[in-house]
């Protein structure tokens, strides 16, 4: 495993025990005489903060690879178009990314007249699926995780099977205006995870972009983009979340609408 990769666990590592030893104080701070566990919890994330926020820079342009292998044990497969069984994964995708965006363009698509184009991705994940199933050489389906179930959600979206040569295809669709190609705004994460790890096979992974012309609700889908990620570089950023639920909890909120 290389070093940079070794530092980029070790920093989700310090963030995971920041939390907990802030969570555990909390939850014992009534058993300890004396013992003031906010105070102390802040005190254990003041000192781990520095340390995070330092060590994350250094995980610009990390490899994907390097990162797939360390979260979930299996190795990106490059592309490698000498090779047969890669040129026919390659043409066989040729073909269904060609008749996805006609179908998507057609004066019958499912896509017509939707509010957002997020809203559209689930068919073009839907069509890509149907026409690889009905491909006599491929079997197309969404992943499922660790613990054997059907995941939607997180990276990646499809698992295609080369029947003859039993080759995994992970398969990300991705639909972005034409626009913004160049920009460098997040368009792509993924977020290490043990239970739902959908990553369980050492296969190649492919990202399709479908660009699109910007016309809200009337899009144009101008042509596709297939991407090996096995040369990808993908950052790293430390952030804390929260939910609507931990936002608007009746003890933090201090006053509605409507109230007097």
């Amino acid at each position: 495993m290389s070093e940079r990769l070794i530092r980029f666990f070790a920093i989700l590592a310090l963030v995971a025990l920041a939390f907990y030893a802030g969570f555990k104080t909390a939850s014992q701070g009534s058993k300890l005489p004396g013992a003031d566990p906010a105070k102390h919890s802040k005190t254990r994330i003041d000192t781990l903060l520095p340390k995070i926020i330092t060590q994350a820079a250094q995980l610009d342009h990390a490899s994907f690879t390097d990162v797939i292998r360390g979260a979930t044990g299996h190795s990106i497969l490059p592309v490698n178009q000498n090779l047969e069984t890669d040129r026919e994964i390659v043409q066989a995708l040729r073909e269904t990314l060609d008749e996805t965006l006609r179908r998507m363009n057609a004066q019958d698509s499912p896509v017509l007249g939707l509010a957002r184009i997020n809203e559209a991705s689930r068919f073009f994940e839907d069509t890509l699926r149907e026409l690889l199933n009905a491909h006599p050489d491929f079997a197309c389906a969404v992943p499922t995780n660790a613990q054997g179930e059907t995941q939607r959600a997180g990276y990646p979206d499809l698992r295609l099977v080369h029947k003859k040569s039993n080759r995994i295809v992970y398969l990300d669709p991705k639909l972005f205006d034409e626009k913004s190609q160049n920009s460098s705004l997040r368009t792509f994460y993924f977020e290490p995870k043990t239970r739902t790890n959908k990553v369980l096979d050492d296969a190649h992974h492919l990202l399709v972009g479908f660009a699109h012309d910007g016309n809200d609700g009337a899009w144009k889908f101008r042509n596709w983009h297939l991407v090996d990620l096995s040369r990808f570089k993908i950052n790293f950023k430390a952030e804390f979340q929260a939910g609507n639920k931990d936002l608007y909890r009746p003890e933090l909120v201090i006053i509605s609408s409507g109230e007097d």
